[in-house]
């Protein structure tokens, strides 16, 4: 008996119904939808996967925001293993760092399978180096982790590690998104679209500088530096003595920044919301309501003298707005249904990713 033939990623894929604007007629030939270099069909299940890793990242930042809340950084001494085991006794702040490793290593294996699996199904260059991408960002995650454990918790690497930590969840949304119908059934932009995606770009750079202040802010220990909200040392102007200190100065530039992101973010919620199109506008006035929420966790690390769940959700939402940001403007990018002659599909995927 002769052997089966082995199926093919594009065989498996399922072909993407594309939707035509009005008066428009859809001419697409087999050809296009199933052989063309440049266009890549919609493959479920990958897509599935990639929407797994988003949502096991951002809980990666939780646990990591546990970690550091909990003080539990140097509970477990050595790296790779913990106390010279796979699997030590889960117990005290061994639970919170051994947890974390264990998150971390599921997100590890999360990537490693959609980078293979898109290296070798994926049509489009610029996704499959994406993939790549990802994989190489979660190794250095795992290494500055293990770093920070061996040197002690040096600021610079935490905070490097607390930072790419935030960019690698990002690679994961821009991988789930360019792997979706939406994206694969449109074929560009609106012209009219310019302005969303300017403030988009503007809230995303606003919310990722946030984030690097608060990282450093948690690992110079200047969480609690300002110790009352809404005022500072009793006053709405703080006393020019402190200014100076550098724990003061860099918490009351976090505080400073919430009020940036607040303005960038509703820019965006604004642009977005007088688009008239809900796939914007939905993910601007989310990431808008995301910041009040943000700004009411802040002051409960503060009025509560840092307790352990607000102080941690206060990280997690800050990735959250970050992400909704970051996917605004990701729409503003392939935001136009296709309405396409045969040679526009086949080049479906190529003039942002490839």
């Amino acid at each position: 008996m002769g052997r089966r033939p082995r199926s093919t990623c594009r065989t498996r894929a399922r072909p993407l119904p594309l939707t035509p604007s009005p008066g428009v007629p859809l001419e697409i030939s087999a050809d296009a939808v199933g052989g063309s270099p440049g266009f890549s069909p919609f493959a479920p299940w990958r897509h599935r996967l990639s929407l797994l890793l988003v949502a096991s990242t951002l809980a990666l930042i939780f646990v990591g925001g546990l970690v550091t809340s909990t003080g539990s950084g140097l509970s477990v001494p050595d790296w790779p293993l913990s106390y010279g085991r796979v699997m030590p006794p889960m117990v005290g702040g061994v639970f919170y760092e051994h947890g974390h490793r264990m998150v971390a290593s599921f997100v590890g294996f999360l990537t490693l399978v959609l980078a293979v699996w898109t290296a070798r199904c994926e049509t489009r260059a610029g996704v499959r180096r994406l993939a790549w991408l990802a994989l190489a960002a979660v190794i250095a995650q795992g290494v500055l982790g293990g770093l920070t454990v061996l040197f002690l918790l040096p600021t610079p690497i935490s905070v490097t590690h607390a930072c790419l930590a935030q960019a690698f969840f990002c690679i994961t949304i821009a991988l789930a998104y360019l792997t979706s119908r939406e994206w694969l059934s449109s074929t560009g932009t609106r012209d009219d679209v310019v302005g969303v995606r300017g403030a988009a770009v503007a809230a995303t750079a606003a919310a990722f500088g946030q984030l690097v202040l608060g990282a450093v802010m948690r690992h110079i220990g200047a969480g609690l530096a300002v110790p009352d909200f809404p005022r500072m040392y009793g006053r709405w102007i703080p006393p020019a003595e402190v200014l100076a200190q550098l724990p003061v100065a860099v918490h009351l530039a976090h505080r400073g920044g919430a009020v940036i992101v607040l303005a960038f973010v509703l820019r965006l919620a604004l642009r977005a919301t007088r688009d008239g199109d809900a796939r914007l506008a939905r993910p601007a006035q989310l990431a808008l309501a995301l910041v009040f929420v943000q700004i009411a966790l802040g002051a409960l690390t503060v009025i509560t003298e840092k307790a352990v769940l607000p102080t941690t959700a206060h990280v997690a939402t800050g990735a959250a707005i970050l992400g909704l940001c970051w996917f605004a403007t990701l729409r503003t990018r392939r935001h136009r249904h296709a309405a396409v002659s045969a040679p526009a599909v086949a080049g479906l995927g190529d003039p942002a990713v490839s």
